[in-house]
């Protein structure tokens, strides 16, 4: 059996998220942030340590796709 542990985010932050999956495949804000995470870790695991500008790609999508300000 799988465990979980939480992860906070403010509301006004999972109100956006709420809205952006609407018409999605993502069921929940927790859908999307396991996706998400899950990414990230991918790229770590193939390509050893993420870089600042690893992250930097990644912040820029995630605003570009509305996640982030």
């Amino acid at each position: 059996m799988t465990e979980y542990t939480t992860v906070s985010i403010p509301k006004d932050l999972a109100d956006r998220v709420d809205e952006t999956i609407d018409g999605t495949s993502f069921q929940s804000t927790s859908d999307l942030v396991r996706f998400l995470l899950r990414s990230i870790v991918i790229q770590h695991q193939q390509r050893g340590e993420l870089t600042e500008a690893d992250f930097d790609e990644i912040t820029d999508q995630l605003q570009d796709l509305g996640y982030l300000e």
